[in-house]
């Protein structure tokens, strides 16, 4: 199993266990605690809660989950935030870290985690945020369950630290669809143009829509024009010598000097090793183990199983990735890697742009990019 976030009200997840973030004594008031009552059936509940008595803060307990589509709700409470001074970190981590054991106790095998005291008790987000992903790694080393984070809405999940502050720069400098747009997007007039200093390295498509404008513009024969014909020109050389090299960086897209007069039938008995047999490779040179690997990958052993037993098994790529990330490899022996399999980071994916970003800052911990990917509404590695 592994670890996964989700946008939703947590009354419609399905899990074996459900956490509600509860009131010290058996009553329920407002917020997510209210909302897990009333959609369990307050009446119910209650009566079972109060069977309990009270709970003390960073503890847990079990009631039946009656009308909601689980088979427990385990209720935990948390710390009223003061300042940071009185234990609010630790009675929080308590609180993932007792939810767990009792879920694990009793024999779940997926359990759904509301952002435990960020709501009246006043807690933090960011810092709850990352206590949960803390709490949920150091778990899913040794234990197979499945945890769901469930935030509400979007004012429920917001990062924030050094580790995620350059992402969205990033982004902004590398993401190329979006300067296409913007760099490309022709005006009534040739006017609108930077006559004479068209810049190097633009696509072919935009060049064609300069000559168009100006040739549409009856200034074809202007010294201007001339100028700028004299730029295309340039420019074409160099998209000559771009088109003659390699896309792909990874070794199977590169084309050795002796292929020239091969057969077909030669190329494809000197196919290098495939993804599975690269991954398996890379696992013993690292020195993991496969069990430490598919943890980190965020994926399950019977996942795992599969790939091992399968020298041609294609993976998607956001597995790839995900194995790429748990073997801390760098951006080249990703590219390799993903090479292998047909995937290419590319500089118009926000999910490549991320994935690139992390690894350059040397950070492979697939539970907090996963964070980052979620903010930017990308798909999550592994699960």
């Amino acid at each position: 199993m592994a670890f996964r976030i989700i946008r939703n009200d947590i009354t419609k997840v399905s899990a074996d266990a459900i956490v509600n973030t509860a009131n010290p004594r058996p009553r329920y008031v407002s917020g997510t605690d209210y909302a897990i009552y009333m959609a369990a059936g307050a009446d119910e509940l209650l009566k079972e809660r109060q069977k309990i008595g009270n709970i003390e803060t960073g503890q847990a307990a079990v009631t039946p989950a009656f009308a909601l589509s689980a088979k427990y709700i385990i209720h935990t409470v948390g710390p009223e935030w003061v300042d940071g001074e009185h234990g609010e970190r630790e009675a929080v981590k308590s609180c993932y870290e007792n939810s767990l054991c009792l879920a694990k106790d009793l024999g779940c095998e997926s359990i759904a985690f509301p952002l435990i005291a960020t709501g009246v008790y006043g807690f933090p987000k960011a810092d709850a945020l990352q206590i949960a992903v803390t709490v949920f790694s150091e778990f899913l080393t040794d234990t197979d369950m499945e945890i769901i984070l469930v935030v509400f809405d979007e004012d429920s999940f917001v990062l924030s630290g050094k580790i995620f502050s350059g992402v969205d720069a990033f982004i902004d400098e590398n993401y190329v669809s979006e300067k296409m747009d913007s760099e490309y997007t022709l005006g009534a007039s040739a006017a609108a143009f930077s006559v004479g200093s068209i810049p190097i390295g633009e696509s072919r498509r935009g060049r064609r829509k300069l000559r168009d404008a100006f040739n549409l513009s009856g200034r074809k024969d202007s010294a201007k024009s001339a100028s700028i014909k004299a730029d295309i020109a340039d420019d074409e050389e160099c998209d000559e010598e771009y088109d003659a090299a390699p896309i792909m960086e990874a070794p199977m897209a590169m084309a050795s000097t002796d292929r020239a007069g091969r057969s077909l039938n030669d190329l494809l008995d000197n196919v290098s090793e495939t993804w599975q047999e690269s991954l398996l490779r890379l696992i013993d040179e690292k020195g993991y183990t496969d069990t430490e690997v598919y943890k980190r990958a965020n994926v399950d052993r019977k996942l795992f199983s599969k790939i091992r037993s399968n020298s041609q098994y294609q993976p998607k790529k956001i597995t790839a990735v995900a194995f790429a990330l748990a073997l801390k490899l760098s951006l080249d022996e990703t590219k390799d890697l993903l090479g292998r399999a047909g995937y290419a980071l590319s500089p118009s994916s926000r999910f490549d742009l991320i994935i690139e970003y992390f690894i350059e800052q040397g950070v492979y911990d697939t539970y907090t990019i996963n964070l980052a990917l979620f903010e930017h509404k990308q798909p999550l590695l592994g699960a």
